[in-house]
């Protein structure tokens, strides 16, 4: 069982709540700019003609950094992490089973972004020294250096060098990439671009459902960094502004680059062949290891939230499980399958803002083992989850998330009303 003691499920006290607006902000815009996020945002060409796709990136980047802003905020509110949250919403027994699955995704994904890293490194390896690089070193390179980070504190990576160093790095090599696409886009006709008609293959609702997916896979994190912060109103609005202005500028630059190669050329090749695109790729992945870092730090928390003990040599042991795993697994090939784990926390997180949106402070939630078992909010996630896959199969045009968000808070909100 649970106890008051552990630190993952007990809310943090107020000498620890250091973040500020500006360091939620910074950090959301770092953890939302990646290789992986550029490469989704191509796949909306061609379903969508261009001013669809803007329309899309613009509508699902704002409804999803929402949704991450308002769990970011009671996250904040109650102090709890992303596990507590569960424990508080579906019981402490329940809850062991989403915890579970967020910790085999997050390792997942830790894995596959270290593979990104290590193709990316080879890529330019093969660019610079045209050597091609040991993909078992490489991994252990990045496998090493995101290890080490595990040794360090949170607290300080967030506020000394994502805010400080990091940040303005990545966004100047986003203004290099944007500048030097948005002159081969000119080159060749922004009218004509503007004007660029979708095949039919995707709609209007799949595409912002495909612009969602990304904030809303950090939905199961962001706790665990909210509540750290000051007050819920700054954590929302930093949390808020910076993810979407991230998702929206790496989704339209995926549009962009993707729009002005030649067919069939990759993400990271288009890059490479940019104008200095060897420094502002570099600099994007090393960006990519805060994300793995956010990654193995949220799959840290939860373990210590089942299993108790102290946060740092779980975080240590989990980074050096997603090196090894990264070496020995297609990843590229598990991507679907991870996505698919992905789908069960959309309707879990509907069901905790549905019942958490409006909870006062951190009242009730400084015992989150008090409830064994919450049929109805369990109920009520399964329900979502097959909502979810039902929507995928027969109504696909519609896109998944948004009804199952909307099904899942509207019954969840309704349930805890008549509890009250």
């Amino acid at each position: 069982m649970s106890t008051p003691h552990n630190a993952s499920l007990t809310p943090v006290g107020h000498d620890q709540r250091v973040f500020t607006g500006l360091s939620h902000a910074s950090l959301w815009f770092s953890l939302g700019v990646g290789l992986l996020v550029m490469q989704v945002g191509a796949y909306l060409v061609p379903g969508v003609g261009t001013q669809d796709a803007i329309w899309s990136i613009l509508i699902g980047s704002v409804l999803g950094a929402a949704l991450l802003a308002w769990t970011a905020k009671i996250g904040c509110d109650t102090g709890l992490s992303s596990a507590g949250l569960m424990h508080q919403t579906f019981g402490s027994s329940f809850a062991r089973l989403p915890v579970v699955l967020n910790i085999v995704q997050l390792i997942g994904w830790t894995s596959f972004e270290l593979v990104v890293m290590r193709d990316g490194t080879g890529a330019l390896g093969q660019k610079i020294w045209g050597l091609t690089l040991s993909p078992v070193l490489t991994t252990l390179l990045w496998g090493g250096l995101l290890t080490l980070l595990m040794t360090a504190s949170m607290l300080t990576l967030v506020r000394q060098f994502v805010s400080r160093i990091g940040l303005p790095l990545v966004i100047a090599s986003l203004l290099w990439l944007s500048w030097q696409f948005w002159h081969k886009l000119d080159a060749q006709g922004i009218s004509a671009f503007m004007q660029r008609q979708g095949d039919g293959s995707m709609g209007m609702l799949s595409a912002v459902d495909l612009v969602m997916a990304m904030p809303i896979s950090w939905l199961p994190l962001v706790a665990d960094y909210a509540r750290y912060g000051r007050t819920g109103r700054s954590t929302f609005g930093g949390t808020w502004l910076g993810y979407a202005i991230a998702n929206i500028w790496c989704y339209g630059l995926g549009v962009l680059v993707v729009s002005v190669s030649e067919p069939g050329t990759d993400m990271v090749t288009a890059l490479l062949l940019a104008q200095g695109g060897l420094v502002a790729l570099g600099l994007i992945l090393l960006d990519e290891l805060d994300n793995a870092y956010g990654d193995v730090h949220s799959a840290g928390v939860s373990t210590q939230s089942l299993l108790g003990g102290s946060l740092k040599p779980w975080a240590i042991g989990l980074a050096v499980l997603s090196t090894l795993l990264a070496m020995v697994l297609p990843m590229h090939s598990l991507e679907p399958f991870l996505l698919t784990l992905s789908s069960v926390f959309v309707p879990l997180f509907g069901v905790i803002l549905g019942r958490m949106a409006c909870s006062a402070g951190t009242q009730g939630a400084t015992d989150v083992s008090s409830t064994t078992v919450n049929i109805g909010a369990a109920g009520l996630w399964l329900l979502g989850i097959a909502c979810f896959h039902g929507v995928a199969k027969w109504a696909p045009q519609l896109g998944s998330a948004l009804p199952t968000l909307a099904l899942t808070f509207v019954l969840a909100w309704l349930t805890r009303r008549r509890q009250a």
